[in-house]
């Protein structure tokens, strides 16, 4: 088997505050092979945009990577310079979609002009002089009308779909091998939704890439991704294929995650409690505390990702034992 694209291993991440130091990230495990689309699920708060931020080198300034590598094409991310990441990494091999378009495009310039800039800095050498037109070949493919006079529209001529396609297109305009998406469907009404989860897909296939899709809904991660990870208060509790894990799920909070979701929850309902603070976690498996079947090792033990199958990995040595009804 072929190395994956991305791997993520151990990977734990501070952040110095007010109220002392915060650890956002405890060894958190990832990989993305080549070719493939990868979900990271969990709550708000459970770490996911620290994951982002520190993939691409943009964590803020307090935050720090206390262990663990980012192996991107084998070279190690996590102790990268500055500089290489802004030359050689971000906006050219690794292209991002944020979640909300119209925060990302500054209001008061062109689409054309700020997505020039961008390929200014990280296009290949082989668009030289062909900037424009390789900006009106991408917004044609990600299907945005008139894509010649769209360059010189402003951000809010455009619809908020539309303006989630124009992000697509930066983000592929310098040719990347992986793309990392923050929710980018979050602020769309259900049916641009669908529209703009097809579109990335049939990206993905058509130019050979990878991409990393962040997001809190296992609907959405069931629609386009291949395999899935469930991250819990800056730890790896569960990945495997997404069918596998939406059929099988074995670990505590990712049953409970799932029993939650519109379309299996008999009625409204959540999980008890809350992500428990950065700055003062439970020790042992972050999750004991809301967790139905922890017994006293969860308290004291964080528990290894354990391989059942070989696509299939879980955080929970009590992962077996059938939830109480009300948790289920």
């Amino acid at each position: 088997m072929s190395e994956p694209l991305l791997k993520v291993s151990n990977l734990a991440v501070s952040i110095r505050g007010d109220e002392g130091v915060a650890r956002v990230l405890d060894r958190v495990d990832l990989e993305i092979p080549r070719g493939r689309i990868v979900g990271v699920v969990g709550e708000s708060g459970c770490g996911k945009s620290t994951l982002i931020k520190a993939i691409l080198g943009v964590l803020p300034p307090r935050a720090e990577i206390e262990a663990g590598e980012i192996l991107f094409e084998g070279r190690d991310l996590a102790h990268a310079s500055p500089q290489v990441l802004a030359r050689e990494v971000r906006g050219s091999a690794i292209g991002f979609i944020p979640q909300d378009p119209l925060l990302a495009l500054n209001p008061v310039f062109r689409v054309g002009t700020q997505m020039l800039e961008t390929m200014r800095w990280h296009a290949p050498p082989q668009w030289k002089g062909r900037h424009r037109e390789r900006l009106v070949e991408l917004l044609g493919a990600v299907q945005v009308p008139d894509p010649e006079k769209a360059l010189d529209r402003y951000p809010h001529e455009f619809s908020g779909g539309q303006r989630q396609r124009l992000l697509i297109a930066a983000a592929l305009s310098c040719q990347p091998r992986l793309l990392i998406a923050d929710e980018p469907t979050t602020a769309l009404d259900v049916t641009t939704q669908q529209q703009v989860l097809k579109l990335l897909r049939d990206l993905v296939a058509e130019f050979g890439l990878s991409m990393l899709f962040v997001t809190h809904d296992f609907g959405v991660v069931a629609q386009l991704c291949d395999d899935v990870s469930v991250i819990y208060a800056g730890q790896t509790v569960e990945a495997a294929p997404t069918r596998r894990l939406i059929d099988e799920a074995a670990h505590p909070y990712a049953r409970m995650l799932l029993a939650c979701h519109p379309d299996r929850a008999t009625e409204l309902g959540g999980i008890p409690g809350s992500v428990p603070s950065p700055y003062v976690p439970p020790t042992g498996c972050r999750f004991h505390p809301r967790c139905p079947i922890a017994v006293a090792e969860c308290t004291s033990r964080r528990p290894d990702l354990q391989r059942p199958s070989g696509d299939h990995s879980i955080a929970c040595p009590r992962h077996h034992l059938t939830l109480p009804e009300a948790a289920a």
